[in-house]
Formats: C-alpha cells, sequence, structure tokens
C-alpha cells in the first residue's frame, strides 16, 4: 500500500460476512446488557447491585478463552453465541448470592455477617447450577462427528465460562456487596462532616445593635 498509494482493497467471501456479524452482535449485545441491567436494577431495586451482579460476566469469559485454549480450539463466532448465552447463566448464580444476602440483611443480620454466610448457604444451588450445565454439554464437547464440530466452539463458551466462573462468583459477589457498602458509608460520612461543620444561618448573620 505505500508503495503503490492509489490501489485500494476490501475484505469480502467470508471474512465479509464475519465482519457484518460481528458488528451487529456488538448492537444486539449492547441491547441485552441494557435489559438485562435493567431487569437486575427492578428486582434488587438498586443500580449498584445490579452493577455488581453483572461484574461476574467478564470472569465467564475468561473462563470461555480459557477452555478454547486448553482444548486448542480458535475463537470464532460461534463461540461469540456461546458467551452471549453464558451471560444469562452467569448472572443467575450471581443473584442467587445477592439475592440472600438482602433476605439476610432485611431480616436483621449485619451485612458482613450476611455476606459470609451467603456462599456457604447457597453454595449447593450455586455448583449444582453450573455443574449440571457443564455436564450436559460434555456429549457435545466429545462428539467426533464432522457435521457437528462447527457447534464445539459454542459449547466451549458455555461450559468453561461457567464452570470458572462459578468459582469467582463464590468469593466476590460478597466482597463486592462489602466493598460497595464500605464506600456508601465513607460517602455518608463525609457528607455528613461537611453539613456539620457549615455554619448555619444563624450563625452567620450579625446580630442588630440597638441603640440604648
Amino acid at each position: 500500500m505505500p508503495r503503490f498509494p492509489g490501489i485500494t482493497y476490501r475484505l469480502e467471501g467470508e471474512a465479509r460476512r464475519q465482519g457484518e456479524i460481528f458488528s451487529s452482535l456488538t448492537s444486539g449485545l449492547t441491547v441485552a446488557l441494557f435489559v438485562i441491567f435493567c431487569l437486575l436494577a427492578l428486582a434488587l431495586k438498586s443500580y449498584i447491585q445490579a452493577i455488581l451482579v453483572m461484574s461476574i460476566i467478564p470472569f465467564g469469559v475468561i473462563g470461555a478463552i480459557m477452555g478454547h485454549w486448553f482444548l486448542g480450539y480458535s475463537v470464532s463466532i460461534l463461540s461469540v453465541f456461546g458467551l452471549i448465552a453464558l451471560m444469562g447463566v452467569v448472572v443467575n448464580d450471581s443473584l442467587v448470592l445477592v439475592d440472600y444476602i438482602n433476605r439476610k440483611h432485611r431480616a436483621g443480620t449485619p451485612l458482613i455477617e450476611a455476606a459470609k454466610m451467603a456462599g456457604v448457604a447457597r453454595f449447593r444451588a450455586v455448583m449444582l447450577t453450573s455443574l449440571t450445565t457443564f455436564l450436559g454439554l460434555l456429549p457435545m464437547l466429545s462428539v467426533k462427528s464432522t457435521t457437528a464440530q462447527f457447534l464445539i466452539p459454542m459449547g466451549i463458551s458455555l461450559a468453561y465460562g461457567i464452570l470458572f466462573a462459578t468459582f469467582i462468583t463464590l468469593l466476590l459477589v460478597p466482597v463486592n456487596i462489602m466493598i460497595a457498602d464500605d464506600i456508601k458509608s465513607a460517602f455518608r460520612n463525609v457528607f455528613r462532616w461537611y453539613f456539620r461543620r457549615r455554619p448555619s444561618n444563624s450563625e452567620t448573620e450579625t446580630p442588630l445593635q440597638t441603640n440604648g
């Protein structure tokens, strides 16, 4: 290209189709994430907790990429389809923990104790959800038929993504809840300190002098 400035190029065939699919997936993925956020915010009645629930999604993506590397597959367009399906499953595990923490905290349990209890109390529910999904996808991953080979990357994204994200969820979600509560408490203390030291209107007014 630098040697011949008049030459232009463009992608055609399979490369062009993949580019079109990725561009449409980007807009669809943005809408899906926004809808998931809105549903979580309505259910939890908290924008912060909705973000905390969705914060586990990137770890599922990391697990899916690690699964491709471990099995020797390259990330394809079907792998992206598996990642989109993975988002919903990963959010379910995180939502189970957050809902348990909220119910215990509303019942009078201190937040730190509720966060400690969440991983133990909901361990079986979270693990069963993830392991049954992983085991259900194993036949797809082990199939040798050439007609089914194109489905394997999608199964890898879903199976290994949820398996990796499950262990991160049990640790990260309670920690994130406590971090968010500490940040909220810090802001609350700053506002209290600011308004406490701010002089009131009665203190700033000068007393009227009267003639004796």
